[in-house]
């Protein structure tokens, strides 16, 4: 099979294509025949650093949407044909740029008729961030106000909706550009990070943290006494920022996204009925993965990536 490896860490030039031995499933396994697999900027960092995946040769990628190609032994859930998607388990079950990817069984559900491949290879690692983070996690009420930095990128876009879903009142930042679309996608108010300092907001209950560093630490001043954040970006927070929390009153969390059957149901239901969506920024081919990379290098991707393949 065809698949897109890298021997070494660094920039886009480091992906090429090699022909892998196609893979067997194992039992409680399925092999999925990739149709389409979303790319995050948690790909552009493995291919730059030995992170939470340290090892070479390396085939990135965790989203995957396809077709059952064969199970393995003990495999009642699905069966050859089967249209799946799914996030492989995160971090050590990456392996979707590639022509075929093996997946525990249960990882994956079915693909709703009424998306593409393409939709849903875009939706698994994203969508469960938001849906971890803001349902299991944080576990919003209705009413109760949100505030999501980077709301018009890959989880943001997708928490923005989730986030609305739930009945929350959605407060997102992201430049002017993006608002119409923001607004489109359910946000009640938006903040361009350029041009105001979003401090300045109504204090909040939650804050969904995309980035980081400082703007972690300066969303605790918007939090209401009791309110929480939740951060995804755990390689670059503050060592205090709990204690930090802590001091005014508040919760401060790191979240890490796992492989999760009855979250990816809840998010194939809400794609089914046409209440989640991803954006789709760009498609690529197998073949051009470094040049889906090299966009994502600039950080200025509104939604999702996605490779597809055959």
């Amino acid at each position: 099979m065809n698949a897109i490896s890298q021997t070494t860490y660094g920039g886009p030039e480091v992906l090429h294509r090699v022909e892998l031995d196609r893979p067997t499933p194992g039992p409680s396994e399925a092999l999925v025949r990739v149709r389409a697999a979303g790319m995050n900027p948690t790909d552009w960092k493995h291919r730059q650093f030995p992170g939470l995946v340290d090892r070479l040769p390396l085939v990135l990628g965790w989203d995957v949407a396809g077709v059952v190609e064969a199970v393995g032994l003990g495999v009642t859930l699905h069966q050859a044909g089967d249209e799946v998607f799914g996030m492989l388990p995160y971090p050590h079950g990456v392996g979707s740029f590639a022509e075929y990817v093996v997946a525990p069984a249960r990882a994956l559900v079915r693909k709703p008729a009424a998306i593409d491949h393409v939709q849903a290879g875009a939706l698994p690692l994203a969508a469960l961030t938001a849906w971890q983070a803001l349902v299991d996690a944080a576990e919003v009420q209705p009413g109760q106000r949100v505030l999501i930095h980077a709301a018009a990128g890959g989880v943001g876009h997708l928490a923005v909706q989730i986030a609305k879903e739930r009945g929350a009142h959605v407060i997102g930042t992201a430049s002017a550009p993006k608002h119409a679309l923001l607004r489109e996608l359910g946000a009640d108010e938006l903040i361009d990070y350029r041009t105001a300092d979003f401090t300045e907001i109504a204090p909040v209950d939650l804050v969904l943290d995309t980035l980081g560093g400082d703007t972690a630490v300066r969303s605790l001043e918007v939090l209401r006494p009791g309110g929480q954040l939740i951060s995804i970006s755990l390689m670059n927070l503050p060592a205090d920022l709990a204690e930090r929390a802590a001091a005014r009153g508040v919760r401060s969390r790191g979240l890490l996204v796992e492989a999760d059957q009855a979250g990816m149901q809840a998010i194939a239901e809400l794609a089914a009925a046409g209440r989640l969506r991803a954006v789709v920024a760009a498609e690529f081919p197998l073949d051009q993965a470094a040049e889906g990379h090299r966009l994502g290098d600039t950080g200025r991707v509104t939604g999702k990536v996605v490779l597809t393949i055959g």
